[in-house]
């Protein structure tokens, strides 16, 4: 099976192993490409450990999951990227996802924060401009 985030890989060789060991992706962007990984595949827990710690508020499973199960992913654009390298302390990723929800097509479109917290990249959060189609 091809990989959900776009890589051309298959999954088994790409974000398969941050999925099954979270902390692991060496960029803000091999991060934000799995975390969409794990949306499509209902990886919610990987969601959750890959959230910041800062960030992690007590309905936050539930709200994961809510959008894991009333989405279908389509797809997967990044349009930029800014730090967010194996030496950086802060990355940006923007990106735009298409879906289905309720029978509605649409983007999801975020300029996502990443940060590094002991030595692992996290997602810390993103200003979002959905757009219905």
């Amino acid at each position: 099976m091809k990989c959900p985030c776009a890589s051309g890989l298959e999954y088994e060789g790409c974000c398969q192993a941050y999925h099954t060991r979270p902390g692991t992706a060496p960029t803000a962007e091999a991060l934000m490409r799995s975390r969409y990984a794990a949306y499509v595949l209902g990886e919610i827990d990987y969601l959750l450990a890959t959230t910041h710690p800062t960030e992690r508020q007590p309905d936050l499973a539930a709200g994961y999951r809510s959008t894991a199960e009333s989405i279908q992913w389509m797809g997967l654009e990044v349009v930029s990227t800014f730090q967010g390298g194996k030496n950086d302390k802060i990355g940006k990723v923007e990106f735009k996802a298409s879906y289905v929800q309720a029978g509605q097509r649409a983007i999801h479109h975020e300029k996502s924060r990443f940060k590094r917290h002991a030595g692992q990249w996290y997602y810390l959060d993103g200003i979002v401009d959905d757009q219905a189609l």
